[in-house]
């Protein structure tokens, strides 16, 4: 069924279970969460357990590799990352994944290696990562203590998400428009060509190849396998092949085969007839007229025997077996299996059977009516997918009253508004039902608001219609967000919040994200680009203690820390440290705190570690206020009125003249042709093409404007670009303030309360910086500044580059230090 290989001596010890019953020993469903299909080196399909040549899809969450025509006999054996409302957990045990595992992988028992490339084998624990063979790994014991990163991670435990109708790209808020490798058509096209691709080699005569539908739902789909049998087969051997092909391990004495033309005639709601009659129209490919098509049925039975799991009743066994025949209805079974599970003492309107079924992609439940026949129910599975059937259980679960929350973050709302204009601005633009959708928090500053929903299709609804809507022409976004339960967090955990911009630098973000959901907790790993940092500060702002890491340039480092300064005073812990992952190009915050000059394909493990084991240090951060006195340029009759002040937050430095001008014009650059800068080298090249199209420009910076530091006028040298640092490393790494010691200024700190102010005399001399050999003109250092600009002049705050309207610029030290 399954390709599985052994030595003959061997196979006392394969432990493996097959793909065809692998779904009945799963113990809590869990659903995995594909991504767009993309190209994966080898690695090997968890289902058929050959190589993956063409486009597969990979699970974001663990390690699951499957091809596109497999994916719907993966068993739904995820890791399990949060609560679903109703399971409670004690104690964790390994999440053991098979393969896929770097060839230099070594067994935690015998210490030998259990990777290989050839083939798929070795066992990984998808929450602590020890590696083992299949034969070692049962000797290991079953509870899992998330090895080394167990401080960092937020603990299944601890966090609840009702996410019934929710896919699990929106549960993970994983954005579904990453750059697809191959446009993902109908799962249709991937499972016929891909299956036709394996059988087509035998061109010999005496074989024919036929088509395998297995229920009425392929029908639809159009979804057949192909199977290739002797032309002289006999009828078992045809329908036992059929059988394997959709990975069934039943009696094949149970089942036959229907031509697909009888069946169309049969019910017509399936397919309608003109398709029917092309169909049959076609002849045969082989001489004799032999259907191509086939429909896999089960033949009736008069009883069966069903497995009846007793859901997060504690009880001691996992399920129990119960006959059903014509006659048995839900109501019968309830009563039949609750004193095999020592309940007989309850009433029976305190349960409900429900039947689950284990798609790979989305775990379904339906609550069972209790007049409903068994049997015909069990006839119907089967109809619709003879492979369903295989992946369907029946759960006996009491009727908790649950209360169902889901929590809904909404950003892009217009900020500075009160409770009632939200809600009304809700109530207009999605027609929110107030019985069922209330305000749970707002936050004014970044016009956004958290929803909690208590029912699952009023959620789905609302959470789809926040896409296609627009508020004052800016669009609405919607994140899903689970609720942290922080009594529940470990007293010796500090959960890491990470943030990654998969947009920054050159584009390693997406790697980085499947990198750290896998690590961690996917619940703790945010991408900026769907919703910004907000929901991640909302989610942990009871969590009694987290750090955060930023993965992206300086500037996604400067909006993080924006965000935590604006949101501060509503965490519960109000000063988390921040580690940063240097995506960027210039990095310089980055080399400053010595987390490197970029990030280079290190492996994220060792990240993690290295960001456990950091120091924290404190840094000054700076407000800076400009206050155009002139309106804006391109005012009609100049009497339009001046712009508003803005407010902007500096981390690294800020510069006016030249070097915001190189900057503007890269940034103009970057914004034409976006595609083009995917590479630190790319970028740097672009910058020194900028600069050298400035060198013959002279102008005079220090005339057109004035400079005070603390009170006092400071005259100004002859330059071409003035820049206020708060770390010592500017443009990539170059120190523009210099080294050599000083008796007019104190040596600089990140911590000390004040800037220092350089001059530079035009791109050759920040050329020269840059290399090294020069450094910037010392002028002052203070912890207040009032720049007056007398005509408009470009500016850059930590790599954002604009042109100002003359006016003032007062820069001043801005709250507590980071």
């Amino acid at each position: 069924v399954c390709n599985f290989m052994s030595h003959e001596k061997c196979l006392k010890n394969v432990k493996i279970p097959c793909s065809c019953i692998a779904p009945s020993l799963v113990r809590v469903p869990v659903a995995h969460c594909f991504g767009p299909p993309g190209h994966y080196k080898r690695k090997f399909c968890t289902v058929c357990r050959k190589s993956l040549e063409s486009p597969a899809f990979r699970c974001e969450v663990c390690e699951l590799h499957v091809h596109t025509e497999c994916i719907l006999f993966a068993c739904s054996d995820c890791r399990q990352c949060h609560q679903d409302g109703h399971q409670d957990h004690d104690t964790y045990h390994h999440h053991w994944r098979e393969g896929n595992l770097s060839s230099s992988a070594r067994c935690e028992v015998c210490k030998k290696t259990c990777g290989s490339s050839e083939v798929l084998s070795g066992m990984r624990c998808e929450w602590c990562g020890i590696l083992a063979h299949a034969a070692c790994y049962i000797i290991v014991t079953p509870e899992c203590t998330f090895g080394r990163l167990r401080s960092m991670i937020l603990p299944p435990s601890c966090v609840q998400l009702f996410s019934r109708n929710f896919s699990k790209l929106h549960c993970f808020r994983i954005s579904e428009n990453l750059q697809t490798e191959s446009d993902e058509d109908d799962d249709v096209d991937g499972s016929t060509q891909g299956s036709a691709k394996d059988v087509q080699i035998s061109t010999d005569s005496s074989k024919q190849t036929l088509k395998i539908f297995d229920g009425n739902d392929a029908v639809k789909r159009n979804q057949f396998r192909l199977i290739s049998v002797p032309r002289i087969a006999k009828n078992e051997e045809v329908v036992e092949a059929a059988l394997r092909a959709y990975y069934i391990n039943d009696d094949q004495q149970e089942y036959e085969l229907q031509t697909f033309t009888q069946q169309a005639l049969l019910s017509d709601d399936v397919i309608n007839r003109n398709d029917a009659a092309e169909d049959s129209n076609l002849g045969s490919v082989f001489r004799e007229s032999v259907p191509e098509a086939w429909i896999i049925r089960a033949k009736p039975k008069a009883e069966e025997v069903i497995r009846i799991y007793p859901a997060w009743l504690k009880v001691g066994m996992a399920y129990v077996s119960l006959r059903v025949n014509k006659d048995s209805t839900t109501q019968a079974v309830i009563k039949e299996v609750l004193p095999l599970l020592g309940r007989q003492t309850e009433c029976l309107q305190n349960f409900r059977l429900v039947e689950v079924l284990m798609g790979s992609k989305q775990v379904q439940r339906m609550i069972l009516d209790n007049q409903e026949l068994i049997l015909n129910r069990l006839k119907d599975i089967r109809k619709t997918s003879i492979r369903q059937m295989n992946q369907t259980r029946f759960y006996i679960v009491e009727n908790n009253k649950s209360i169902v929350q889901v929590n809904l973050f909404v950003g892009g709302l217009p900020p500075q508004l009160s409770l009632e204009e939200y809600t009304n601005i809700l109530k207009n633009e999605l027609a929110i039902k107030t019985n069922v959708v209330s305000v749970s928090h707002v936050y004014q500053a970044q016009g956004a608001v958290v929803l909690k929903i208590s029912c699952f299709s009023e959620a789905e609804r609302i959470y789809m219609l926040v896409k296609d809507t627009t508020v004052n022409d800016k669009p609405l976004n919607a994140v899903v967000i689970p609720e942290v339960m922080a009594s529940e967090i470990p007293q010796n955990c500090c959960p890491l919040l990470v943030f990654v911009n998969p947009k920054s630098g050159g584009l390693k973000g997406r790697d980085l994200l499947h990198s750290f959901r896998k690590l961690l907790n996917p619940h703790q790993v945010f991408e900026l680009t769907n919703g910004g940092p907000l929901p991640g500060f909302h989610t942990f702002s009871q969590v009694p203690s987290f750090r955060v890491l930023v993965c992206g340039g300086d500037g996604t480092v400067g909006w993080v820390l924006g965000a935590l300064e604006e949101i501060r005073h509503k965490l519960v812990y109000s000063e988390p440290s921040v580690a940063i992952l240097p995506l960027g190009t210039g990095n310089d915050l980055g080399r400053v705190l010595r987390w490197g000059a970029g990030y280079s394909g290190e492996d994220p493990y060792s990240i993690l570690v290295s960001v456990d084991e950091a120091d924290d240090v404190l840094m000054d951060r700076w407000t800076i206020l400009l206050d155009a006195e002139e309106p804006a340029e391109g005012a009609e009759n100049g009497v339009a009125e001046p712009e508003p002040p803005k407010i902007v937050q500096m981390n690294n430095y800020c510069g006016l003249g030249i070097d915001a001008e190189l900057s503007l014009d890269f940034h103009h650059a970057r914004e034409e042709e976006p595609g083009k800068f995917n590479s630190r080298f790319h970028n740097k090249g672009v910058y020194v093409k900028v600069g050298l199209q400035k060198i013959s420009h002279t102008r005079n910076l220090h005339k057109d404007i004035k400079l005070q530091v603390d009170q006092h006028e400071v005259e100004l040298p002859s330059i071409e670009g003035l820049i206020f640092i708060n770390i010592p490393s500017w443009g990539s790494g170059a120190d523009l303030w210099g080294s050599e010691s000083d008796n007019r200024f104190e040596k600089p700190r990140i911590d000390d309360g004040l800037l220092e102010v350089v001059g530079v005399t035009g791109v050759v001399h920040m050329g020269q910086v840059q290399g090294g050999f020069r450094s910037g003109i010392r002028i002052a250092q203070g912890s207040y500044f009032r720049v007056t600009l007398l005509k408009p002049i470009p500016v850059q705050v930590d790599g954002e580059p604009w042109i100002q309207a003359p006016g003032q610029i007062i820069i001043s030290a801005a709250g507590p230090k980071v």
